[in-house]
C-alpha cells in the first residue's frame, strides 16, 4: 500500500498556527487532523482539532481547562470533511482565538 502523507504547520499569527496532516491512498484520503494551536505562555495548547481518529470525521473543540466537546462533520467523505476542516480554520482562526484567550483569562 502506497500512502502518501503531506505534512505542514502554516502560521496565522505569532501566536496561532495551524498544524495540517492527510494520508492519501491514490486519489482518496483515508485519514487526516487539522489542529489550530494557540501559544499562550510559551507552550502551544490545541485549540480547535478536525481529524479521524475515532473512524469518522468529527471536529474537537478543547477548552484550555482541558474539556472536549465533540461533533461530527456530516460528511460523506474524508476529502470534503477534510476541505470543511482547513476552510473553517482559515475563515475563524481569529474568532477561535478569542474564544480560547478568553478561556485562559478567566482561568485564573
Amino acid at each position: 500500500m502506497d500512502v502518501k502523507i503531506k505534512s505542514y504547520i502554516f502560521a496565522y499569527a505569532p501566536d496561532c498556527r495551524k498544524r495540517h496532516q492527510h494520508h492519501r491512498f491514490n486519489n482518496e484520503i483515508i485519514e487526516f487532523i487539522v489542529q489550530l494551536e494557540i501559544l499562550v505562555k510559551n507552550k502551544w495548547y490545541p485549540a480547535i482539532r478536525y481529524d479521524t481518529a475515532h473512524g469518522f470525521a468529527h471536529c474537537d473543540v478543547i477548552h484550555f481547562n482541558g474539556k472536549v466537546e465533540k461533533t461530527v462533520i456530516p460528511t460523506l467523505n474524508y476529502r470534503d470533511a477534510l476541505t470543511y476542516a482547513d476552510e473553517d480554520l482559515n475563515e475563524n482562526w481569529q474568532y477561535y482565538k478569542e474564544l480560547f484567550l478568553k478561556e485562559v483569562k478567566n482561568d485564573k
